[in-house]
């Protein structure tokens, strides 16, 4: 026995079954409900619950948690910073104001079950803290109560606040009757309706108006917003726009762009018609992938193949979206472009652009290194409050907006601010483990005692604190606001400020919509709850 409590009780050895174990009962469905990822830290707790009652104190070095945090918040802000603030502009307000609306009342709905039950506001504090897994609040609830009793509350209320959360997700979609197969459908057209379908059309030339000008002339770009990408004459080949070409009544073109760009091509050219423009040996329509690290950022207007290369970027695809070929838009790192050419350029052209799928598919530290170094200083920063008191956005606030802001601006000298799809999830399905491990262990090794010591009543407070708020949220998000249900619960999660919450939602979607709206509130949510940790805190 002794042998193997040594065996079980060594940490890197601890840290691989509890992860291998709770992935594979992760994989197991009741009733078509599954824990997935999340299950780690179920076995977690039952794992520093069973060594805590063999007198084993265990636990993981506190390096391990922080590192799987660092790489979970980081790759999650990656994934989430190019929507982010297309998504706040839609969306943001109503989410904000659900998270914020959820530390509200989760501290409204402490102070009554304080003065109900007659609890010390000290205590009560962490309970509010622990309730939504904040660190960042039970250190300004701490500084305010000057009371160690805080971080007794603190460590009742938070085994409940990180399983509460995760059950909650989990099974809110049967409860409000929400089917995540459509609330996927619903997020996709939402998020490519704001971004209007691009799509091409022929039209014959029938305005007398158009007769012997050129496209420059006619700066047709500019006028309809759309691209002409081929040309046919009568009897004659297709051959590759450029902007000295002539136009000619009863010649056929092909337009990519909007429908309302394509509409205003019909105004200004002519009708448009069935007859189809037959592919030439002398042109190449062809997808060609930004991989080389100098064209990033540049603008198509600064790209300028029409006049370089005799070419013509019809369309631009982002993350599965087809965007316009605005001459504005700046070129993100695995953008894929969509050019009209001559043959001869084809060459030129993947030369310029980099078009290696291999470059932009590998995976590279860097970003990630230095990405966590500029959250983590960013994190550090002390901003005062009025009274004397500040707080900071800590790891996770720190991390999380830097891998937005970064993933935003996409590049920054040599620096390519980029995770290939394969990469990030990998990085953030380990970070997550890492993280999910040591929390559960902690949690786990505190259960016994704290019941021995304090009984169940605080237990019973801590987790109303927890539910209370999640089901104003949800009712309000999803009856008066009409928030898709994803979001809703990113929302609801980084309200709750719990990672492993999230996780729970990110494993019941391939979606970004949970990670967008988390990513959202996130620091409103931080902040709020330190303000009134601080105010409960003081009372």
């Amino acid at each position: 026995m002794e042998f193997l409590l040594d065996f079980l009780g060594t940490d890197y050895i601890a840290l691989f079954i509890i992860i291998g174990i709770g992935i594979f009962l992760g994989g197991i469905k009741i009733k078509g409900v599954s824990f997935d990822s999340s299950a780690v830290i179920f076995v977690a707790i039952f794992y520093g619950y069973w060594l805590n009652i063999q007198g084993v104190d265990f636990k993981l070095p506190e390096i391990i948690q922080k590192i799987g945090l660092l790489l979970f918040i980081f790759t999650i802000g990656m994934q989430a910073g190019p929507s982010f603030f297309e998504v706040f502009k839609s969306q943001g307000a109503k989410l904000i104001i659900l998270a914020v609306l959820s530390v509200v009342i989760g501290t409204i709905t402490t102070a009554l079950l304080s003065i109900g039950f007659d609890v010390d506001y000290k205590i009560s504090v962490g309970l509010l803290t622990g309730a939504l897994t904040s660190t960042p609040g039970l250190a300004a609830a701490i500084e305010a109560s000057n009371s160690p009793l805080a971080s007794i509350g603190y460590g009742i209320a938070y085994p409940f606040g990180v399983i509460g959360v995760i059950l909650f997700v989990k099974l809110s979609p049967k409860l409000f009757g929400a089917k995540i197969s459509k609330e996927e459908e619903n997020y996709v057209r939402e998020a490519q309706s704001k971004i209007p379908e691009v799509t091409n059309r022929n039209f014959e030339i029938t305005n007398d108006n158009i007769e012997g000008r050129t496209i420059k002339d006619l700066d047709i770009r500019m006028m309809t917003k759309a691209n002409i990408s081929r040309i046919m004459s009568p009897n004659t080949m297709s051959v590759a726009p450029t902007a000295e070409a002539v136009l000619h009544k009863g010649d056929v073109v092909k337009a990519v762009g909007t429908e309302e760009a394509l509409k205003r091509v019909e105004v200004l050219l002519g009708h448009s018609t069935e007859v189809e423009i037959p592919a030439s040996g002398l042109m190449e329509i062809k997808w060609y992938v930004v991989s080389r690290r100098n064209v990033v950022n540049k603008s198509l207007k600064e790209l300028n193949v029409k006049r370089n290369f005799k070419a013509t970027v019809t369309r631009v695809r982002r993350a599965g979206i087809d965007l316009s070929a605005r001459p504005t838009l700046k070129l993100r790192y695995g953008d894929r472009l969509l050019i009209s050419s001559s043959k001869g350029n084809v060459a030129a052209l993947s030369h310029i652009l980099g078009d290696s799928m291999k470059e932009v598919e590998t995976t590279s530290f860097l970003p990630v290194a230095l990405g966590c170094v500029v959250g983590l200083l960013l994190g550090a920063i002390e901003i005062p409050l009025p009274g004397g008191s500040s707080f900071s956005l800590g790891i996770t606030g720190g991390v999380l907006i830097a891998a937005l802001v970064l993933s935003r601006i996409g590049k920054t000298g040599p620096i390519i601010w980029n995770l290939p799809v394969v990469g990030n999830q990998i990085l953030r399905q380990f970070g997550l483990l890492l993280f999910l491990t040591p929390v559960g262990l902690a949690a786990g090794s505190k259960i016994a005692p704290t019941i021995n010591e304090y009984g169940l009543n605080l237990f019973g407070i801590g987790a109303i604190i927890t539910l209370v708020p999640m089901i104003i949220v949800v009712i309000i998000g999803r009856l008066i606001f009409k928030v898709n249900f994803l979001s809703l619960l990113g929302a609801l999660t980084g309200g709750m400020t719990s990672t492993p919450g999230l996780t729970a939602v990110d494993s019941m979607t391939s979606t970004e919509g949970p990670q967008v709206a988390y990513a959202t509130v996130y620091p409103f949510a931080l902040v709020t709850i330190i303000i009134c940790a601080q105010i409960l805190g003081s009372l």
